[in-house]
């Protein structure tokens, strides 16, 4: 049972990478990216092609997460690697730039890794 949990929140912070990926390679100019950033539309069109480079990085992050969920219990070195770097990013963007990252992406990192200690 606790695989099972701990594969549903690395498959969700994937998904959540996924979705950063989107909003930031697709989107950051736009109302819906101005809007999750809190960005005015000059700042969005300045930074624009940095958003993108970040938003390749989360796509990377992403990638690795569902590639370690592809190979089960193999992929279990996998999972903590990418789910480290999570956390980390998260705990480094929370202190850098919004206190706020800590919550949607170093906490349920965290929450993560937890859950596939206690399941392996």
């Amino acid at each position: 049972m606790l695989t099972i949990a701990a594969n549903i929140v690395v498959f969700l912070v994937a998904a959540l990478h996924v979705y950063i990926l989107i909003l930031e390679m697709f989107f950051w100019d736009k109302p819906l990216g101005r809007r999750a950033f809190g960005l005015s539309a000059d700042f969005a069109v300045q930074t624009k092609t940095l958003a993108a480079n970040q938003g390749l990085y989360n796509g990377f992050l992403a990638a690795g997460l569902f590639w370690g969920l592809a190979l089960g219990q193999a992929g279990f070195s996998i999972k903590v690697f990418f789910l480290l770097c999570v956390f980390v990013a998260g705990v480094y963007g929370g202190l850098t730039a919004n206190k706020k990252i800590l919550l949607i992406q170093a906490v349920p990192a965290a929450l993560g890794l937890v859950l596939l200690f206690l399941a392996a």
